[in-house]
């Protein structure tokens, strides 16, 4: 699939999953009150990440985020991992993805701020924040508006991270998997998942359905998640 349907699909699953952060039945003492800034800033994260597993894409939409490094750095992971679709487009990528994010939150903060703004910028690339045919323009506007995304979340408690990434990552792995080819969702296993239901990426299906019902569905999810925490904090405080 495209990166703006992937992008698109990250935001849902995150908003999707955020009323489960906070049952006390499912999760006991790990269950999690967000505030609308942090829902809003999971959701700008995990649509971010669901753009992470075509990091294996030499000339992907995020291979072009920040001009040759993110290039060079494409073309690096895609000959390790195989090619496009393969190791990256797994269950084990995702964890380990979200596990990163985890350790370097704990252990090398400044990495960790790092790496939230690339994958930031991946998601604003993925939503279509570039200029045609203008590339260095459009690196820099990623630059630029990922730095003040990520610095209006520096005051927030951004915990919840590694969960998001790896939730963006599974969201991409599950959308691919629904376009001919699948991918090796349980690698190292060679053998791929594949259910396809859209039959051919920025085709009709993709451009004319897909995309408008995400839409759809992010603007929907945004408005009950957001006002929904607005009002209960209003009841708990007044």
């Amino acid at each position: 699939m495209m990166g703006q349907t992937h992008a698109l699909s990250g935001a849902l699953v995150w908003l999707g999953a955020v009323p489960l952060l906070s049952q006390d039945r499912l999760l006991g003492e790990h269950a999690i009150s967000l505030s609308p800034a942090q829902l809003l800033a999971g959701a700008v994260v995990c649509a971010g990440a669901a753009l992470l597993p075509d990091v294996d894409h030499h000339n992907g939409r995020i291979a072009n985020t920040f001009g040759p490094v993110t290039k060079n750095l494409c073309k690096g992971i895609g000959a390790l991992a195989g090619g496009h679709r393969q190791a990256t487009h797994s269950i084990l990528f995702a964890v380990l993805m979200g596990l990163a994010m985890d350790w370097l939150a704990t252990h090398f903060v400044y990495g960790w701020w790092a790496a939230l703004f690339v994958i930031v910028g991946f998601g604003l690339r993925g939503i279509g924040l570039d200029f045609e045919g203008k590339e260095p323009q459009s690196a820099l506007a990623d630059c630029a508006v990922a730095a003040l995304a990520v610095y209006l979340m520096h005051d927030l408690d951004m915990s919840f991270v590694g969960f998001a990434v790896a939730l963006g990552c599974l969201a991409h792995v599950a959308g691919d998997c629904l376009t001919p080819r699948g991918c090796p969702v349980f690698w190292p296993m060679t053998w791929r998942v594949e259910i396809p239901l859209i039959p051919r990426t920025d085709g009709k299906v993709e451009r004319w359905v897909v995309m408008p019902l995400l839409t759809l569905g992010v603007a929907i999810l945004t408005m009950r998640s957001v006002l929904g925490e607005i009002a209960a904090r209003w009841l708990t405080t007044g």
